[in-house]
């Protein structure tokens, strides 16, 4: 098929700041570019409407270069990504819910995001009255004895609404479907043509777990739009507190996957040092989350010199405890028996997929976007990602175990370098109406996508933030698939999806 700057030969260029490149194509390169990524020449990062239009990020994996191409849709009509690559079939059935834009050839059309209670079907299109929706028909599994299972979509725990439909031979699971979108917030409607200030809010608030993440992304992606930089003393802390983020989630998924294999001593001990995290990330940028440190332009908030020894007592905490707990996990034979060899997913799926974050790479993904395309304040201390090859549930763990001491050592080697200076820039929106701007960040779950587009008048036009989520929930069903119902608890947080980041 040729390269990907062969396939945009003919295609008209957009206005892009930053490493994307964006091009408007016709129908013909659209489809030439998903037969491409369904070629494995290249990554899906996005697809997402837009009013009459769709887009779609991905990145060509011989040049690892980032494109963004835009397919206007007079007719309400496009064709279908997932015709050739599967990995895009939920993603145009979102389309279809939220702006009412058909995939031609798609093979699946049942609504996603769509549970029927809206006021207005395709309520980011024309908002049409909404219509009745016929009752939701999931997939069936030939052979018998087999029966079925239905968990959710209220669960027994404190956690997001989400159905589980599984159908099992015995213990064994023979298949395993999601339905999702219990928890849709209509995200891209709330900030459309919305004040900067007010947008950056909602960006913070998409997924409480990866707010310095979703913050991160948003305020890159204005920041390219604009053609600017946050200061340098800025940067530096966004990393810090996206690796304290990291820290945070990383403990506490350790120890919630060690309870539910009844090993509670592991959570326990595990959950300690996630508060200990936390509280210091409140006595450095005064919030426990970090929420709402990251804007466009830089912080609101600077780092006091208490919580520079803050950060030191708490990384001296760490390395006394941790490696203990780690022994610990490795040499328990009862949680070895539980997760080693469980949940297992492929290398050739993550990458049909691209599937990143410690799902990808504990199955051998060597993909992380603190790398490729990778952004600062990385590129001087990151190296290379972490990555395991088993992709079983033993696997997440440790890539979860490794990656907290690459995120103390990188902490540890900003504080020694750490700049003095000013912490925020003004950024002059108006001066750049209609410029488009992305970026690709690495929160703790893996890559997170954000594309936004500036109004004349200074305001946000239009948003689209990706959570990891989005490539990671199917693979979920690949993973239980032949285990026991009683493993799902355990590789479902050895995946640990967002319901929220995903039911924008």
């Amino acid at each position: 098929m040729g390269s990907l700057a062969d396939i945009l030969r003919n295609a008209q260029p957009e206005p892009m700041n930053g490493e994307w490149i964006s091009h408007a194509v016709d129908p013909d390169v659209w489809t030439d570019i998903a037969k491409f990524i369904a070629a494995g020449d290249a990554d899906l990062t996005a697809l997402w409407g837009y009013e009459r239009c769709v887009r779609m990020a991905f990145m060509e994996r011989t040049t690892t270069q980032y494109a963004i191409v835009s397919l206007d849709c007079p007719d309400r009509k496009f064709p279908s990504v997932a015709l050739h690559h599967v990995p895009a079939q939920r993603l145009e059935r979102t389309i279809l819910d939220v702006y009412g834009l058909e995939a031609i050839g798609a093979q699946d059309r049942r609504p996603w995001q769509d549970h029927g209670t809206w006021k207005a079907s395709s309520p980011g299109g024309d908002a049409a009255p909404a219509a009745a929706l016929p009752p939701y028909e999931f997939l069936t599994a030939g052979g018998a004895p087999l029966h079925q299972i239905p968990v959710g979509p209220v669960h027994a725990g404190i956690i997001e609404p989400g159905h589980f439909r599984f159908t099992a031979n015995g213990e064994t699971v023979v298949r395993l479907e999601e339905r999702l979108g219990y928890v849709h917030k209509g995200v891209e409607m709330l900030m459309r043509r919305k004040p900067l200030a007010q947008a950056a809010k909602v960006a913070a608030r998409i997924s409480g777990d990866s707010t310095v993440a979703s913050s991160f992304a948003f305020a890159r992606a204005i920041e390219s739009a604009c053609n600017a930089q946050a200061p340098p003393r800025a940067q530096i802390l966004r990393g810090i507190m996206a690796e304290m983020e990291r820290l945070a989630n990383h403990f506490g998924d350790i120890g919630s996957i060690c309870n539910d294999a009844s090993f509670s001593i592991m959570q326990a001990h595990c959950h300690v040092l996630r508060e200990r995290v936390l509280r210091a990330s409140e006595q450095c940028f005064g919030h426990r989350l970090m929420m709402d440190r990251i804007v466009p332009g830089g912080l609101t908030v600077d780092l006091p010199q208490a919580g520079v020894d803050e950060l030191h007592r708490l990384f001296g905490e760490i390395d006394r405890e941790f490696p203990h707990l780690v022994d610990v996990y490795d040499t328990a034979s009862s949680m070895q028996d539980r997760t080693v060899r469980t949940g297992i997913v492929s290398r050739n799926l993550v990458e049909q997929f691209a599937a990143g974050g410690v799902v990808g790479r504990a199955s051998g993904r060597a993909f992380d976007a603190r790398k490729s395309p990778g952004y600062a304040p990385y590129p001087d201390v990151f190296g290379n990602p972490v990555i395991r090859s088993a992709g079983d549930v033993d696997a997440r763990v440790w890539v979860r175990i490794d990656e907290i001491a690459r995120s103390m050592d990188m902490i540890r080697k900003w504080l020694e370098t750490l700049p003095d200076g000013h912490v925020l820039e003004s950024l002059n929106l108006s001066s750049h109406a209609g410029r488009e701007g992305a970026s690709l960040v690495e929160a703790f779950r893996g890559d997170l996508f954000c594309w936004i587009r500036l109004g004349t008048d200074g305001a946000v036009e239009h948003c689209h933030i990706r959570d990891a989520s989005w490539f990671q929930w199917p693979l979920l069903e690949a993973a239980i698939e032949g285990n026991i119902v009683a493993d799902f608890p355990l590789c479902n947080k050895s995946f640990n999806c967002s319901y929220s980041g995903h039911d924008l």
